[in-house]
């Protein structure tokens, strides 16, 4: 079994009136099957109202299914015995870091998991230290979070999960309120915990260039997981992703419609370098640098 594991997931969100009855019924997560392996780089992508956060919120134990079942690390979500067991293995980040951010000081605010579950204190501060460097966040820890930018203060949030020693981090679009450089701090941070430390990373975003690295890519819709595949599998079904409300990585749009236009282009093109590497040899290598030579004036 995968370090998580769902089987024919069903959560309804249920709206009762003042008196207690039922008003209305809404199928958030519809026989959902699913299994992840540990160590691996998940992405989830979805419009609004996928399904997606819910998922997570499951995995973390959040939520507890309406029908079905969730392990995590073969632990049932829905045994209260082990319920402290599954949110030290997965851990969560959520949208906004301020709704997780609670110290006056960085080292304070990543201490406060651990000692909350009763890590001896010589142990937290090891913690702490080893949780700001894989973070790059050492050299703010003496800092208020209030002065820290909103990538910095995602980078401490997910510090605080990883000084809990989590097997897995779920990551609930965890970019969507930073700016393109906080992005970019984040995901490059979370794939090099990933890639160092063995983490298995679940990432739920709309943000299709941060999706390229993940070693898999889960759509829903509806509440149901619609594809499942590669980044390259998934980006390669570019109507597909749009019927779904999705756009695509930027690259990956314009190789489609120069693949339209006729350009004789592979599918499911996911970087620049992938994209130059292709028409260098039907262009050649002058064209392509007046071309872009040209861009950089404008």
């Amino acid at each position: 079994m995968g370090i998580i594991k769902a089987s024919k997931l069903i959560f309804e969100y249920i709206r009762r009136d003042e008196d207690d009855r039922v008003e209305a019924v809404n199928r958030a997560i519809d026989q959902v099957d699913v299994e992840i392996q540990k160590g691996d780089f998940v992405a989830i992508l979805g419009h609004n109202g996928s399904g997606k956060s819910t998922l997570a919120k499951h995995i973390n134990g959040i939520l507890l299914p309406t029908e079905g079942t969730v392990w995590i690390s073969g632990m049932d979500t829905q045994d209260g015995a082990h319920l402290w067991d599954i949110r030290k293995t997965a851990g969560m980040v959520f949208q906004n870091p301020d709704n997780q951010i609670i110290g006056n000081v960085v080292e304070e605010d990543v201490g406060f998991g651990p000692e909350n579950i009763g890590v001896p204190t010589e142990e937290i501060w090891k913690r702490v230290d080893e949780s700001l460097e894989a973070v790059g966040m050492t050299a703010y820890r003496l800092k208020s979070p209030n002065k820290l930018s909103g990538g910095q203060k995602q980078r401490v949030a997910i510090a605080g999960v990883m000084a809990m020693k989590p097997q897995c981090i779920i990551l609930d679009e965890p970019t969507a309120m930073l700016d393109p450089n906080g992005r970019k701090e984040v995901i490059r941070t979370v794939k090099e915990l990933n890639r160092r430390e063995g983490i298995t990373v679940l990432l739920i975003t709309h943000y299709m260039e941060e999706v390229v690295a993940a070693d898999r890519v889960i759509v829903m819709d509806e509440g149901k997981i619609v594809m499942d595949g590669t980044p390259k599998e998934i980006f390669s079904q570019v109507e597909r992703l749009k019927a779904y409300r999705l756009d695509v990585p930027q690259v990956t749009e314009l190789a489609y419609e120069l693949k339209q236009k006729g350009v004789d282009l592979p599918e499911g093109i996911l970087t620049r370098e992938e994209l130059m590497r292709h028409l260098l040899p039907l262009f050649g290598r002058d064209a392509m640098a007046k071309g872009e030579k040209a861009a950089g004036r404008d």
